[in-house]
C-alpha cells in the first residue's frame, strides 16, 4: 500500500530556551554532527519510506538548510523524494495561513495527500530509532482508522504526554492529553497512522476547527471506536526540555549506550561537512567524551560531547559538558556542566558554571534548575568572567552585556 509520511517540524520548543532561539526544535544539534530531525528521516528511508514530506514553520531556514535535497537519506528522488513545505499566503487579502498546531499544519497541506492510502505523522523533534513497517502492518490487520505509536513511561513523567488506555485487542478506549492525574502509564509518541481518507474527511469536516492533533482530534477520533494502539518497546526519547536534552546527549558517553548509533543495520544519516579528523595536542587530557570531526583538543575534556570544529585550547578545561560546533573554549577557561550552542567563545580565564550555588533561573520558560547553564548561539563570555549554575545567556551577546565580572547563579544575559 502507498505511504506518505509527514513530519511535523514547525515547532518552536521553547523549553529548549536559546537553542531554539534561531532555529525549530526538529534543527536542534544533538549527538555532535547529527540535528534531531535525521533520526525521523532516517527512519522514514530505513522502512523504506521515500515519499516524505517536511512541514515547517517556525524559524526554518536552518532546517532547509540541513535537509536540502535530502541527497543524504536518499530523498532527492524524482518520485516521491523529501518536500518541505512553508506556511504561505495563499490569497490576497486572505490572513489565517499560520498555522496554531500540528492538526492546522496538517490541514493547511492537505493537498498533498494524493494517490496515496496512508498517512503516516511523525514528530519531527523526537529521538529514537524505529522500524514504521510493524505498526503499518499492525493498522492494516485491524483495518484501523487511526494507529497510535504508544510506549511505557513513568507515572510522574504523565502530566507530558498524551496518555492511552487500550483493551486487551489494542482497541483504544481512553485518551488524555497531558493529564494531571492518571493511572495509565502508557504515553503517546506523537505517531500516528492514519487511512488517507479519514484524516481529509476529519480535518475537513467535524474536525476542521481542531488546532492540534493530540488535544483535539484524537478524543473525539478515540470515540468513534476505530483507533488502536501499537505498543513500541525500543529506545525514544523526547528532549524537548533542556535537562532532557543534555541527558540524552550525556548517556551516548556510557559504556553500553541504549542509543546505539555505530549500528550498521539501522544508519542514523545526516548532513555531514567535509572537516579533517580529530586532533588531540601533545597536553590534552581526555577521558569519556564523545569527539567529532574537525575539532581540536590542547586542553582538558572530561565527559562531554564535542562537535565538529570546536576548539579547547591548551590550558582549558572543559567537563560535563555539550559544546557545539565551532565553539572555542580560550587558554585558562573552565566550563563545566554547561551546553555551548554553535561559535560560542569563552574567553581566558572565564568561567562558566561557577561555584556551588543553585539558585534556580525563574525565566520562563527556561526554569533551569539542575545546575546546568546554557550559552546561546554566537555569544561571548569576556574575559575573566564567571558564570554560576542556571545561568542563560542570549544569542550573540557580547562584552557590553556584561554590567558585572560576575553572574551569579540563577542569573541572566
Amino acid at each position: 500500500m502507498s505511504v506518505l509520511a509527514m513530519i511535523l517540524a514547525g515547532g518552536e520548543g521553547p523549553a529548549l530556551t536559546v537553542l531554539t532561539a534561531l532555529r525549530s526544535e526538529a534543527a536542534v544539534p544533538f549527538a555532535g554532527k547529527y540535528r534531531v530531525i535525521d533520526f525521523a528521516l532516517s527512519n522514514c528511508v530505513n522502512s523504506g519510506i521515500f515519499n516524505v514530506a517536511v512541514l515547517t514553520q517556525y524559524q526554518p531556514r536552518s532546517l532547509n538548510e540541513h535537509i536540502g535535497l535530502g541527497r543524504p537519506w536518499d530523498l532527492d528522488r524524482t518520485a516521491g523524494g523529501v518536500r518541505l513545505l512553508q506556511p504561505y499566503q495563499s490569497a490576497k487579502g486572505h490572513t489565517g495561513a499560520w498555522q496554531e498546531g500540528t492538526a492546522d499544519a496538517v490541514r493547511f497541506n492537505l493537498e498533498i495527500i494524493r494517490n496515496v492510502e496512508e498517512v503516516l505523522l511523525l514528530p519531527g523533534d523526537h529521538i529514537y530509532k524505529m522500524d514504521y513497517n510493524p505498526m503499518l502492518r499492525f493498522h492494516r490487520e485491524r483495518n484501523a482508522d487511526v494507529t497510535i505509536a504508544t510506549i511505557a513511561v513513568p507515572a510522574y513523567q504523565a502530566h507530558r504526554f498524551g496518555m492511552v488506555g487500550a483493551d486487551q485487542a489494542g482497541r483504544v478506549i481512553e485518551y488524555a492529553e497531558k493529564p494531571k492525574r492518571t493511572y495509565n502509564t502508557t504515553a503517546s509518541m506523537g505517531i500516528y497512522v492514519f487511512k488517507a481518507d479519514v484524516l481529509r474527511d476529519w480535518l475537513l469536516g467535524r474536525g476542521r476547527k481542531d488546532t492540534n492533533l493530540g488535544r483535539d482530534s484524537l478524543p473525539a477520533l478515540v470515540k468513534e471506536g476505530n483507533v488502536y494502539a501499537h505498543r513500541f518497546r525500543g529506545y525514544w526519547e523526547d528532549a524537548g526540555t533542556i535537562q532532557a536534552y543534555y541527558e540524552a546527549n550525556m548517556a551516548l558517553l556510557a559504556e553500553t549506550p541504549a542509543l546505539d548509533l555505530y549500528d550498521e543495520n539501522w544508519v542514523i544519516h545526516t548532513k555531514s561537512e567535509e572537516r579533517a579528523g580529530a586532533f588531540l595536542g601533545p597536553n590534552a587530557q581526555v577521558e569519556s567524551n564523545l569527539l567529532c570531526d574537525g575539532c581540536q583538543i590542547e586542553g582538558t575534556v572530561i565527559r562531554s560531547i564535542i562537535s565538529p570544529g570546536v576548539r579547547v585550547r591548551e590550558g582549558a578545561v572543559v567537563r560535563d559538558s555539550i559544546i557545539l560546533t565551532d565553539a572555542e573554549i580560550c587558554p585558562g577557561a573552565v566550563v563545566d556542566r554547561a551546553i555551548l550552542d554553535k561559535r560560542v567563545r569563552v574567553e581566558e580565564d572565564a568561567v562558566v558554571g561557577h561555584g556551588d550555588d543553585r539558585t534556580p533561573n525563574r525565566a520562563q520558560p527556561a526554569r533551569l534548575n539542575t545546575g546546568l547553564t546554557v550559552i546561546g548561539k554566537g555569544a561571548v563570555v569576556p574575559r575573566g568572567v564567571k558564570l554560576g549554575r542556571n545561568v542563560l545567556v542570549k544569542h550573540h551577546a557580547t562584552a557590553k552585556d556584561y554590567s558585572e565580572k560576575e553572574v551569579p547563579s540563577g542569573g541572566s544575559v
